[in-house]
């Protein structure tokens, strides 16, 4: 079994050996790690930057002058895998303090060492020189125990047989002197330049005199040309003012048009939705009932039709069944009278002449009645004359008439002697 160790990102975890026995080691910065219980070593060390305060005192420089230095150095571990290597090699399980020692005895070797090789003045005159060589001769050292010199800065430069306080005057003489020269110097050349200055004063004050005459008339006449340009753009403007105000409100016409036009395509498409719904409603409450209305006398004309076809049908094969049955009853009755007419003729063959009298003399009484049928329905016949012979012509055209008719309806021809009436037998 084991844990998880977490580190923060100032710091660098460091963990040896492992479940079969491995001494190979892990560097963890800024994350986690697993470790194995009674087998894994963990350890941890510091990535935050060390501030050192390196000093060496009473250090003779190049010319034998004794003088002490004091500096600041930024330090930290490096955090790439190998040189994070050699600086656990270094630092793993020593402390802070511990760890600025060493690296702070170091810078102090080379700072000594550096300061046996120069001058006072190289020294106190360039600082940040001498600070830069520091770090570039101490840089491969601490580097090879993983350590990165950040900043490297000299902090105070002093000795205690006033060998700087010395330079110090001298110095600030030199200056002083130098300084009472350059004013001497500066008095003269300022009375001179003050005397060029004068007169090229006056000579720039009269040119300036002529130009600013030369100024004021032509800045009349700019004036007046600037208020005819600004009176001229002042109307032009106003024009412009008023066209585009036209503009714009013909612009604003346009849009209210525009409105208008649409608000009346809503209103058409409301009418028409209006139209539509309408439609819609007149469909569902007349022409569908209509239709269904219709739809149902159709469907009861087809009703009465196919009834009143299977009637005719029926009346139809009624009327041919008894039209069967009649004309078999007449073709049966037509059978029968044609044989008893046939019967009749063959009798009428034996008994000669004197059957067909007899027969003719049978049907004329059943003629007579029929011609005076209509007559026995009149109560008198007044026959108006004003001659008597003409009675007896009537008569007579009556009588000579009936031969015809018998004829026409026995086809017995009574005109033949045979048919002739005897005296006996005449008609009065």
């Amino acid at each position: 079994m084991g844990n998880c160790h977490t580190v923060g990102p100032n710091e660098a975890l460091v963990v040896s050996g492992g479940c079969c026995g491995s001494d190979q080691k892990t560097y963890v910065v800024g994350g986690w790690a697993w470790g194995w219980w009674l087998v894994s070593d963990i350890q941890r060390i510091t990535l935050e930057i060390m501030t050192l305060q390196p000093k060496c005192e009473d250090v003779e420089t190049a010319e034998g002058v004794a003088i002490t230095v004091t500096g600041v150095a930024q330090v930290k571990v490096m955090t790439e895998k190998e040189l994070l290597g050699y600086a656990c090699e270094q630092f793993l399980g020593k402390s802070v303090m511990e760890i600025k020692s060493v690296i702070l005895q170091t810078l102090e070797g080379h700072l000594r060492a550096i300061l046996g090789t120069l001058t006072v003045e190289q020294i106190y005159q360039d600082r940040d020189k001498f600070a830069s060589l520091v770090r570039e001769v101490a840089a491969p050292d601490v580097g090879r125990m993983g350590i990165e010199i950040l900043s490297f800065t000299i902090k105070d430069v002093y000795d205690k047989v006033d060998y700087l306080s010395s330079l110090g005057k001298t110095q600030t003489a030199a200056v002083q002197r130098d300084a009472d020269i350059g004013v001497a110097e500066a008095e003269r050349d300022a009375g001179i330049r003050e005397a060029e200055c004068k007169k090229e004063m006056m000579d720039v004050k009269f040119i300036a005199d002529t130009k600013m005459a030369d100024s004021k008339r032509e800045l009349e006449m700019q004036k007046a040309s600037f208020n005819q340009e600004v009176n001229t753009k002042k109307a032009e403007a106003q024009l412009a003012y008023e066209l585009q105000a036209a503009k714009e409100q013909q612009k604003i016409r346009l849009e209210e048009i525009e409105i208008e036009v649409v608000q009346r395509k809503k209103q058409i498409r409301i009418e028409e939705k209006e139209i539509e719904r309408t439609e819609k409603e007149l469909i569902a409450t007349v022409k569908r009932p209509a239709e269904a209305e219709a739809y149902k006398m159709q469907q009861l004309a087809e009703g009465q039709k196919m009834k009143k076809v299977l009637t005719a049908q029926a009346e139809a094969e009624k009327i041919r069944c008894i039209g069967e049955a009649e004309a078999a009853s007449i073709e049966a009755v037509g059978k029968a009278e044609a044989e008893k007419m046939r019967l009749k003729a063959e009798a009428y063959q034996q008994y000669g002449d004197a059957a067909k009298t007899a027969l003719v003399l049978e049907a004329l009484p059943k003629i007579a009645g029929k011609v005076a049928a209509p007559l026995s329905k009149t109560n008198e016949i007044v026959i108006l004359s004003g001659e008597g012979s003409r009675v007896t012509g009537e008569v007579n055209r009556l009588l000579a008439e009936l031969p015809v008719s018998v004829n026409a309806l026995t086809g017995v021809d009574l005109t033949k002697p045979q048919f002739m009436l005897t005296p006996s037998a005449s008609i009065y």
